[in-house]
């Protein structure tokens, strides 16, 4: 059997992105193609319970307890190839659909709410217990051992369905979103494993109708779809087959959670003791930490752990050595101010004891010989920008000044923009225009890690939103070790923003930051040794992204080559 080849290889692939997942559909997919367990000669024939399933509806049409059922339409033609003694059906054909309860107004039933009816197969429906008179009107009836889909989206893309078992009083009701299904002689969970399966969803989301958000499987998908129909003893081995395998995969995602768990630990440990190394064990804790880590990790959000432990060394002085023969933080500052006032006066620099753990520092934080605490606005000139009113035409209409806002922090780079004012605009608005090799900060919006401070690879105006670091033209090379210290602390200064859903973090509070500046020479080494150890990190993700495209490859061929039909098992397209 082609299935028997994923599961030898299944140690290569259990990496792979979502394996397990996968492997949980592929199950399903198997069962409703009829390759996962073997077929039976002395199995009633499907044909012989499609007979059986329409002498039942005949007795109850003529018992007066369902209506007769309309004809239902012939089906073009099978989707693909199902054993011998199997035959295509139809839910319509092989249960009542929709079906309604009747009882008593003081009986108490269940209900069942969207949220209490699970994705994954094997997971059991909640209710709630309510008089029936309170649910009987407004709601979808089922009853104990009915089968329910949901047809709302994303619902019923994420595969959520049940057999409504256990229920209070034998019957219930509940979301208006289902369809129902009341099976005949047919076994509950193989039509729930097959509404779960990959098959019955992927083809299903084509034909769903309505606005966006809104979208539902339509009544005839879900009563006239081609839904293979093996015999009632083979259906049973299957559910049992599928719930033996689901186990299985229980148990493979318990090992992978703790391989998990160890490499996490791992990771951590090693991450740990980098950042309390000092200088002296601190090429030793490197070598060991760079040798342990390619082993233990896995995962891309390891490796941005290990980028923050990057930054969180270099801004603490403990990525490269110290030199005496530097000049000193301080004379650098003086030698800023006068560049940027005309005054070398000597500053009052910020101490220890000045600064609070709410700043994002240990108040009794030793620098590094030769560092001050400096403020972003001593050292850079600090501004913003707004958005000119979009009422006005002649702000935009012809505009070729490129407009930047918060969004466009998600490059390394900004070197395009996708809005444009207009002179105009500029000199109406007094909008400053940032030279490129300026840094854009997010105020607020979204953004993401390692990516809410930008350089500006181009000329341009911002808005609101934004913050704009633009260098002294003497100490432009101050730039990289800047960015890094705002990379470093971003998370911290966010947390100083102020108001509702979108906090804004006001120039203000950029200007005001206090970081710790080493000499200039220094930040030269540190940005060096950070810009190599970051392509460490690059070369180590890119090896992570070619494994796991190495695994899923191979997860899909062998998907592919289980599903396709094999030469040990004879198939048809039966009628």
């Amino acid at each position: 059997m082609n299935a028997e080849r994923l599961l030898m290889h299944y140690e290569k692939i259990a990496e792979a992105p979502d394996a397990i997942a996968r492997l949980r559909r592929f199950i399903l997919d198997l069962a409703v193609h009829g390759k996962l367990v073997p077929q039976d000669a002395n199995d009633e024939p499907a044909s012989e319970l499609l007979k059986r399933i329409a002498k039942e509806k005949a007795r109850l049409v003529k018992a007066g307890e369902i209506r007769t059922p309309k004809a239902i339409p012939a089906l073009s033609g099978p989707p693909f190839q199902i054993p011998t003694n199997w035959r295509w059906s139809q839910l319509a054909e092989i249960g009542l659909l929709s079906p309604r309860n009747e009882a008593p107004d003081a009986l108490e039933a269940s209900f069942v709410p969207m949220p209490l009816i699970a994705a994954d197969y094997g997971v059991a429906n909640q209710h709630e217990i309510r008089p029936w008179g309170e649910i009987k009107k407004g709601y979808t009836h089922f009853a104990e051992g009915d089968v329910g889909l949901a047809k709302i989206t994303p619902c019923f893309e994420n595969g959520k369905s049940a057999v409504f078992r256990d229920l209070t009083g034998r019957i219930g009701a509940g979301t208006t979103e289902l369809h129902i299904v009341r099976p005949l002689f047919v076994d509950q969970d193989y039509i729930l494993l097959f509404l779960k399966s990959p098959h019955f969803i992927e083809t299903g989301i084509p034909k769903m109708t309505g606005t966006a958000g809104q979208k539902r499987v339509p009544t005839e998908y879900f009563a006239l779809s081609p839904f293979p129909l093996p015999p009632l003893a083979e259906q049973h081995r299957i559910v049992a087959k599928v719930d033996e395998l689901m186990g299985l995969c229980d148990r493979l995602e318990a090992a992978q959670a703790g391989r998990e768990a160890v490499r996490d630990r791992l990771t951590a440990a090693s991450l740990a003791r980098l950042n309390e190394s000092d200088l002296e064990t601190f090429q030793a804790d490197a070598r060991f930490a760079l040798g342990v880590l390619p082993a233990v990790t896995t995962r891309p959000d390891q490796i941005k752990a290990l980028r923050r432990t990057i930054l969180n060394l270099a801004v603490r002085g403990r990525l490269v050595p110290q030199d005496t023969k530097d000049e000193p933080a301080s004379k650098l500052l003086k030698r800023i101010a006068m560049e940027k006032t005309g005054s070398n006066k000597p500053r009052l620099f910020p101490t220890a004891d000045t600064l609070s753990k709410s700043d994002g520092f240990d108040p009794h934080l030793m620098l590094p010989i030769g560092w001050v605490w400096a403020c972003l606005g001593e050292i850079t000139h600090v501004g913003t920008g707004l958005t000119p009113s979009k009422v006005q035409p002649s702000y935009y209409d012809g505009g070729n000044i490129p407009w930047i806002n918060s969004s466009a922090t998600s490059a390394d780079v900004i070197r395009e923009a996708k809005f444009f004012v207009t002179p105009f605009a500029v000199k109406e608005c007094r909008l400053k225009i940032y030279p490129a090799g300026s840094l854009v900060v997010a105020l607020y919006g979204q953004g993401k890690t390692r990516g809410q401070v930008a350089e500006l690879g181009l000329d341009a105006t911002v808005n609101q939103a934004c913050a704009v670091v633009q260098w002294l033209p003497s100490f432009h090379e101050m730039k990289g070790f800047v960015r890094l210290t705002l990379e470093q602390q971003y998370d911290a200064i966010r947390e100083r923003a102020e108001g509702g859903p979108q906090p804004n973090l006001n120039v203000g509070k950029i200007k005001e930051r206090l970081f710790p500046l080493p000499p200039l020479a220094e930040q030269r080494r540190i940005v060096a040794r950070v810009d190599a150890l970051m392509a460490l990190c690059d070369r180590l993700e890119a090896s992570l992204t070619a494994a796991a495209a190495v695994r899923r490859h191979l997860l899909d061929a062998l998907l592919a080559e289980a599903l396709a039909p094999g030469e040990d098992r004879e198939l048809e397209a039966a009628e």
